[in-house]
């Protein structure tokens, strides 16, 4: 720099020096936004594509080597799905064969059929699901095992959950989310369990810590989760309260809830009562709310939210405004995605071999209607589970 113009500049107020270098900052970071707002936009713009569903073909001819099975074509429901003929998969190392005599559906199954919301897609496939498999929750029978398997024998009543349950035979690992049924316990009301009833239980005793003597809310009683949590929180010895609506109110109370309340006559956020755990199902009020009948040490577990967000669905909730609340509100937010183990299936056993815990099973579809299944779980209406029988 020239000796008059560094004296010049020396002598410019600080504003005016340093104009320059904010300006230039700002650009940056409006072109670092900008970059980051386009990216965005492409990705959402690139997983909202929609490959065209082909053409149905006729349910081929049976014989002794094919099975049916539920194909996931296309991101549509009921469109989307297609009872077609596969051939019967056969184990290998550590694999066990299950003839299927029941599913159940979930969220899960209706999330991945309709592709929404899009980040779903991220994993499933962009356009179109890359694997038609669907299906998880199963019970059905081993009908024969790959080589090294020791745990299971041809002829065992298991149940669980393996990929492309919604089929008359799927593959499983020995070692793989797979347990012995209990003889109290039907194929439809063995199926109805798995994820429903893991989601709950490791909802409560891993995220919520709920201990024996404590007080529970469980928002979404009558749900698939809700019936369940409602019985495994009594199991483990807490007294227990279920929101539920009116319709609901008589089956939520016989599956042993303490107390019942009605949220289209009561707001329980406005009540007086303090919980140690809430297992929210619904996140239909916020955490600001919850936190007021919340012990200053207790858990709000969020297990589900609106689906209005196309892009992030119940994540929203349960993930992004989480993540803003848990450090304005003292009960802790614990965040989870529910892990289907043999170990926890055989908790939820010994309660079924117990007493302790059922089934409630709102309807059941034969195979061929399993769009009308998850028609059904979207509408966020069913009582309890929604079972597919394939006997």
């Amino acid at each position: 720099m020239a000796p008059c113009a560094a004296r010049l500049e020396s002598k410019m107020p600080p504003a005016i020096r340093t104009g320059g270098i904010v300006k230039t900052r700002n650009r940056v970071l409006i072109g670092i936004g900008g970059f980051f707002a386009l990216a965005i936009g492409t990705l959402m713009a690139v997983t909202a594509h929609d490959s065209p569903c082909p053409a149905p073909t006729p349910l081929a001819e049976a014989s002794a080597d094919t099975m049916r099975s539920i194909a996931h074509r296309c991101y549509k429901i009921p469109e989307g799905l297609a009872l077609v003929r596969k051939p019967i998969p056969m184990p290998k190392e550590g694999q066990v064969l299950i003839k299927v005599h029941a599913s159940s559906v979930n969220p899960a199954e209706w999330y991945g059929a309709s592709g929404q919301p899009l980040l779903v897609r991220l994993g499933g496939g962009i356009g179109s699901p890359k694997d038609d498999r669907i299906g998880y929750d199963m019970a059905g029978v081993i009908e024969a095992v790959g080589p090294g398997v020791s745990r299971f024998q041809p002829g065992d009543e298991v149940f669980g959950g393996v990929g492309g349950a919604l089929s008359e035979y799927a593959l499983g690992r020995e070692q793989g989310a797979i347990v012995r049924k209990p003889e109290n316990l039907s194929f439809d009301e063995a199926a109805a369990i798995p994820i429903a009833a893991i989601t709950a239980l490791q909802g409560l005793r891993d995220h919520g810590h709920l201990k024996a003597g404590q007080k529970v809310l469980v928002n979404g009683a009558s749900g698939g989760v809700g019936t369940y949590a409602i019985q495994i929180a009594k199991a483990m010895g807490a007294e227990v309260t279920g929101v539920c609506s009116t319709r609901n109110v008589e089956l939520v109370r016989s599956l042993g809830a303490d107390h019942v309340i009605d949220y289209t006559k009561e707001n329980f956020t406005r009540a007086d009562t303090r919980y140690d755990v809430i297992l929210d199902n619904v996140g239909n009020h916020g955490y600001f709310a919850l936190e007021k009948i919340t012990q200053p040490e207790g858990y709000i577990v969020s297990v589900g939210g609106s689906k209005s967000n196309p892009w992030l669905g119940p994540i929203t909730r349960v993930f992004l405004v989480r993540s803003v609340a848990q450090h304005f509100v003292d009960p802790k937010l614990p965040f989870y995605i529910a892990d289907v183990n043999a170990e926890d299936l055989e908790v939820l056993a010994g309660w079924v071999r117990e007493g302790k815990l059922r089934s409630v099973i709102d309807r059941r579809y034969p195979l061929e209607q399993v769009g009308a299944a998850l028609d059904y779980i979207g509408s966020q209406r069913a009582r309890g589970k929604v079972v597919v029988i394939l006997d």
